[in-house]
């Protein structure tokens, strides 16, 4: 999937106003993702994503130099960041969050679903994932 498709199904699925909000959604999203699974994990499923996409969770994995382990975050945790990065209300970033993941899945063939689901707290996954195609 190219970038522009990418951001253009986000859009679409969250019902954005505009491409710059998608963009802002997804890298909220996979930013706050990327603190969250090992670096090993975000570099392996970066790799399977547009290159622009995938850098945000390269950036941050590496930033946060966690190779086997991310940061615990419970669902409130994980979504008030995402709010944070994407300048939105609680109910918003969790709606853009889910499309997010729902796109990233989709554009790795399931890979979302299937490495980093089994990696985060149930209740987190279960929001998440909600919608995803992959199998987990």
């Amino acid at each position: 999937m190219q970038h522009d498709i990418f951001i253009g199904q986000v859009q679409a699925r969250a019902r954005l106003d505009s491409r710059g909000s998608a963009e802002t959604a997804t890298r909220a999203s996979l930013e706050t993702l990327a603190e969250r699974i090992p670096a090993s994990v975000s570099e392996n499923v970066a790799a399977q994503l547009p290159h622009e996409i995938g850098e945000h969770l390269k950036r941050v994995a590496s930033a946060l130099d966690q190779p086997e382990t991310g940061i615990r975050l419970s669902r409130q945790e994980f979504f008030d960041r995402v709010a944070r990065r994407a300048s939105a209300d609680l109910p918003k970033a969790v709606h853009e969050a889910r499309c997010v993941v729902e796109v990233a899945d989709e554009a790795t063939n399931g890979l979302l679903a299937t490495k980093i689901r089994p990696l985060l707290d149930d209740e987190l996954a279960e929001v998440l994932f909600a919608g995803s195609t992959g199998s987990a």
